[in-house]
């Protein structure tokens, strides 16, 4: 496929290997695609009515990874559009994660949804449109870089809340920006005092490898506490020169974590998901979280069943070493954010200890201790130096001394209305 890549397009090695030209040249057409696949008149015309739905972009890199004579190639599940796109269900929505709910105003580029931590877009540009993804309302319409006017206010929105200490850089993603708009990013958010990790999410690894250049390497190795976290969602994603980029970004020293997304096809499989786990940490890649797939519109084909992905991650735990095993989370509707769901290893517990299953069925007890009030020392002072270890958010309530709420209620709970 990739010999067939090239007589298309007719570039040198140099081309190729350049990320602008790969990102220049992307298929963006059937009558682009059909040179490179075998596509029936029906799927034309299906992907045709697709793409006035959400367009498509392939970087001629990631193209070359399709099987052509495999119609469920795993490459080209996530790639291709489809027919199935237009089935829309009643549950399905725009911003499954009320991500535009959580930011300060419509054209603010800030998602401020956990308490010490905000998400920070910063370009709807992508090296491939992924037809999984959760963010069609912002990707692929229209191509651009947001605007320094609202990079500079997302900056200023940081700078005002001395409780932000992370900040993701995503989008779109996050380095299909200039090299100097990144580094002057990186050194405003740097020169805040209590902002003390940059995270950046972006897909480019997997699909334009070519974008992890020197240059940016000694960019991001320029400032501290710099993570990345990627997105592989399968093993023949990592390729030659996806381990390269990655072999690139952990010499600069940067900590590198993936997230996959659960995909009905693609990669609702143990033995896939294993191996794909095990390719990251050969390639020093953190196996971060396993998704279960959004709620957006047209994605019904994509999604599993809950329950698929707690038997994965049950398959996995034991069955290899803790470090290849994500967390598989519930990114939940209406902004509920990640909750972590799995196997249950817990039987049953009591004051004086705990019954639990390890992952060949074997059942123990473990005996709690004699005397543990599990209260804080009187006389200790750490978290009154450190207020931030306090929280009057969500359940941290219930576990905080000083409050005596022994309940949690929903706002207008009907019950309480009646009299």
């Amino acid at each position: 496929m990739r010999s067939k890549i090239r007589s298309c397009f007719n570039e040198s090695d140099e081309e190729f290997s350049d990320w602008k030209w790969q990102y220049r040249n992307r298929i963006t057409t059937v009558e682009e695609l059909e040179k490179l696949i075998p596509l029936s008149n029906s799927e034309k015309k299906d992907i045709k009515k697709a793409l006035e739905v959400f367009p498509m972009a392939i970087s001629p890199y990631y193209a070359s990874l399709i099987d052509p004579e495999d119609p469920e190639c795993p490459i080209r599940l996530q790639a291709v559009p489809q027919s199935v796109e237009l089935q829309t269900s009643s549950w399905e929505l725009e911003d499954p994660l009320c991500e535009d709910q959580d930011s300060p105003s419509e054209e603010s580029c800030i998602t401020h949804r956990y308490p010490d931590r905000v998400l920070f877009l910063i370009s709807n540009r992508c090296g491939m449109y992924c037809r999984h993804c959760t963010r069609k309302r912002r990707v692929g319409n229209r191509e651009y870089d947001y605007s320094e006017k609202a990079i500079r206010e997302g900056i200023e929105y940081v700078r005002t809340r001395p409780e932000v200490r992370d900040v993701l850089l995503s989008g779109g993603d996050a380095l299909l920006v200039s090299d100097e708009r990144l580094d002057w990013l990186l050194g405003e958010l740097f020169s805040i005092p209590h902002v003390e990790i940059v995270r950046l999410g972006t897909r480019a690894p997997v699909t334009l490898p070519q974008r992890i250049t020197p240059e940016l390497c000694e960019i991001l190795g320029k400032y501290p506490s710099v993570w990345l976290n990627t997105h592989f969602n399968h093993p023949k994603e990592i390729t030659t020169e996806a381990k390269k980029a990655m072999d690139m970004l952990s010499r600069t020293g940067i900590p590198l974590g993936n997230q996959s997304v659960l995909l009905r096809g693609v990669n609702d499989c143990p033995t896939v998901i294993k191996n794909l786990c095990h390719e990251l940490l050969r390639i020093r890649t953190k196996p971060y979280y396993l998704y279960q797939c959004d709620l957006s519109f047209g994605l019904e084909h994509f999604r599993t069943s809950v329950a698929r992905g707690i038997e994965i991650i049950e398959m996995l735990r034991g069955h290899t070493s803790g470090l290849a095993v994500p967390t598989f989370v519930v990114d939940a509707p209406g902004g509920g954010g990640k909750i972590p769901v799995g196997p249950n290893y817990l039987i049953s517990n009591s004051d004086t200890g705990v019954t639990l299953r390890n992952y060949e069925g074997v059942i123990c007890f473990y005996p709690e201790p004699a005397e543990y009030s599990g209260k804080c020392q009187q006389n200790c002072s750490i978290c009154d130096k450190h207020p931030g270890l306090k929280s009057d958010t969500g359940l941290a309530k219930l576990y905080d001394e000083e409050n005596e709420i022994i309940s949690l209620e929903p706002e207008n709970l009907e019950r309480k209305q009646r009299f």
